[in-house]
C-alpha cells in the first residue's frame, strides 16, 4: 500500500491561492484530499519551480499587456496547469502554450482544461523541432526535455526573444557521441577526462549543459545554474534559468567558440543558431 500524507501536511505543500480541485483534477490529490508519495514527490517538484519562475512571471506580466508563456515538451502539463492557475487564470490577458508531441497527453491535457474553464490555454501536438511556434515568446519552460529536445527549446527561446527561460536538462547523449569521435583532434590531456565511456557519459552530459549556459549568456541572457530539487526527488535535477538583458555578449560568444573548438564538438543548439568553434590546430 502506498504510503499517505494527508490532512495539515498537505496543507504545507500547497501554494497560495493554488486549488485543491486543481490537484485533484491533476490526480495529485485523492478524492479526500490525500497525497501519496509519488505525487507528493511530482508536486515538491513543481512548485518549487513555480516559486523560483514566480519573478518572471511577475515581470512579463508588469511589462507586457498579453504575455505568452510556452511549456515545451510539456507531457501531462502540470505545471502548464498550476502555472495558468496562479497566475494567468484571473488576468486580464496571457495565454499558455503546450507543446506535446504525444498526442494522447495532449488531447487529455485539453479536455482537463476544458472541464476547468482554463480558456487560455492552447496546445499543440508536436515535436519541438517541428513546431508552430508565437511570433513572440515571454517566457519559456522545458522540463526534463530529453536530449537535443532541450536544445530546440532554447533555440525557440533566443529566436523568439524570449525574456526569461527556465529549463531541467534530460538525458543529454549527443555531446558524449561527439566527444568519441573527436579525441583524435583534442588536447591529449583533456582528452583523459573521458577516456573511459562512463566518464564520456558523465562528462558530456556536464559540457552539455556548460555549453546551454554559455550559449544563453552569448546571445545576451543573464545565467543562474542551480539545482531544481533535492537529490531524493529527482536525479535529472539541473536547473538553467536565463533573463535577458543585453541583445548579444560577444565575449561569452568567444568563450563559446573556443570551448566548442577545445573538445571539438558542435551539438545541435550550436548548429541552430549558427555557432561554429574556433578552430584549433590537431595535436601532434
Amino acid at each position: 500500500m502506498r504510503r499517505q500524507v494527508k490532512g495539515q501536511q498537505v496543507r504545507r505543500e500547497l501554494l497560495p491561492d493554488q486549488s485543491k480541485e486543481l490537484l485533484r483534477e491533476l490526480h495529485l490529490l485523492t478524492r479526500e484530499g490525500h497525497l501519496n508519495a509519488d505525487a507528493l514527490r511530482k508536486l515538491k517538484q513543481v512548485n518549487h519551480l513555480v516559486g523560483l519562475l514566480r519573478p518572471a512571471m511577475e515581470d512579463i506580466q508588469t511589462r507586457h499587456p498579453s504575455p505568452v508563456v510556452v511549456d515545451a515538451g510539456s507531457g501531462n502539463a502540470y505545471l502548464g496547469f498550476i502555472l495558468y492557475e496562479l497566475f494567468l487564470k484571473d488576468a486580464e490577458a496571457g495565454t499558455l502554450l503546450n507543446v506535446e508531441g504525444r498526442p494522447e497527453l495532449t488531447q487529455r491535457a485539453k479536455e482537463r482544461a476544458g472541464r476547468l474553464g482554463f480558456g487560455r490555454m492552447e496546445f499543440q501536438t508536436a515535436h519541438l523541432e517541428t513546431a508552430q511556434w508565437p511570433e513572440r515568446v515571454h517566457l519559456l519552460t522545458a522540463l526534463h526535455a530529453c536530449d537535443t529536445a532541450t536544445d530546440d527549446a532554447l533555440a525557440v527561446a533566443i529566436q523568439k526573444g524570449a525574456d526569461h527561460v527556465a529549463v531541467v536538462p534530460c538525458c543529454q547523449a549527443e555531446v558524449a557521441t561527439q566527444l568519441k569521435e573527436s579525441k583524435q583532434a583534442v588536447d591529449p590531456t583533456l582528452a583523459l577526462l573521458y577516456q573511459h565511456a562512463w566518464h564520456r557519459r558523465e562528462f558530456g552530459s556536464h559540457l552539455t549543459n556548460v555549453l546551454r549556459a554559455l550559449t544563453l549568456e552569448a546571445f545576451g541572457y543573464q545565467v543562474t545554474v542551480t539545482e531544481l530539487t533535492g537529490w531524493e526527488h529527482s536525479l535529472k535535477n539541473e536547473l538553467i534559468l536565463g533573463r535577458r538583458v543585453h541583445r548579444e555578449n560577444r565575449q561569452a560568444r568567444a568563450k563559446l567558440e573556443s570551448l566548442l573548438g577545445a573538445f571539438g564538438v558542435r551539438p545541435k543548439l550550436a548548429r541552430v543558431l549558427g555557432v561554429e568553434p574556433t578552430t584549433r590546430t590537431t595535436p601532434v
